[in-house]
């Protein structure tokens, strides 16, 4: 039988212990290592209230991708949203995208509804349909003063 001193067995504890907290640490801090799985899309809103950077991009109720970056662009008056898409999925350009609340106060997430006459999308183009987030605080306070 094969037998191990001390100093070894603790040398693989403890290497098995760093390869777990670095499987972890990759796991949950969302790191994508190999990004060639995705192709860049940006999309133009006027509102993106809530949504925040590794918010899911859904499509029919799926997890086709993730919001990479949201930048301000003050010369349009927008904020430009980076979403990266599963090269299995491909989008066309008539595509509509929307932030969305998963749940009554959930999270916002990106919802994409599929075009269907568009020319195919590729890597770095944009979807120019979009539907800004709806803000619960405004339609509660025109409900509450009647001004809807």
């Amino acid at each position: 039988m094969f037998k191990l001193n001390k100093e070894t067995a603790v040398g693989l504890f403890v290497l098995v212990g760093l390869i777990s907290i670095a499987y972890m640490s990759i796991k949950l801090g969302n790191v994508q290592l190999f990004t060639d799985r995705y192709y860049t899309v940006h999309a133009d809103f006027s509102d993106v209230s809530g949504l925040k950077v590794n918010a899911p991009v859904q499509m029919f109720g799926v997890d086709i991708g993730f919001v990479k970056g949201i930048v301000l662009d003050q010369d349009k008056g927008m904020a430009r949203v980076t979403m990266m898409i599963d090269r299995k999925v491909q989008l066309t350009d008539d595509a509509i995208v929307g932030v969305k609340t998963s749940g009554l106060i959930g999270d916002k997430f990106l919802k994409i509804a599929p075009g269907g006459l568009g020319d195919p999308i590729g890597d770095g183009d944009a979807l120019f349909d979009t539907n800004p987030a709806i803000d619960l605080e405004d339609l509660i306070s025109k409900f509450a003063f009647g001004k809807v």
